[in-house]
């Protein structure tokens, strides 16, 4: 995903040489969170288990090879387009250590971040909110509110 303009400046000049060591050189390509390969098209059963057409197996959503029975029916595959993100895992894009840089594709990185966007819409909800108070005649909403 590309980056805000509106964050940009929060980035290191070089985010994408970095970006790029990290996701090609150092991952080879693969996520490090499942190993599902960049810009290829991946089958998988949405609770994370995924086809390996490299290697053809199944693989969990660890990266894993697990053995498949029959228990999946054929109407829960999907298909998604894989692409790889470099993710800082303390969620400061300053910090631009090697060690706090992973690549990881789009599913496990929104899990990465599902904490952050939780608090984020909080934020944005309270925000809201509280802009509203300021502005807001308190006398008008009652009447809106009763009917009048």
């Amino acid at each position: 995903m590309p980056i805000r303009p509106e964050n940009r400046w929060l980035y290191p000049i070089d985010w994408r040489q970095l970006s790029q060591t990290v996701r090609f050189d150092r991952a080879g390509a693969r996520c490090e969170g499942c190993s599902r390969p960049h810009l290829r098209r991946v089958v998988h059963l949405g609770d994370g288990r995924w086809w390996d057409a490299d290697v053809r197996c199944w693989r969990s959503d660890r990266g894993k090879r697990i053995s498949m029975k029959a228990g999946f029916v054929l109407a829960s595959v999907r298909v998604t387009y894989v692409v790889l993100a470099c993710a800082p895992l303390d969620h400061d894009p300053g910090n631009s250590a090697s060690s706090n840089l992973k690549a990881l594709c789009q599913r496990c990185h929104m899990i990465h971040d599902a904490a952050e966007h939780r608090w984020q819409r909080w934020w944005n909800v309270f925000r809201l909110r509280a802009i509203r108070d300021l502005y807001e005649d308190p006398r008008v909403t009652r009447e809106r509110i009763a009917g009048r």
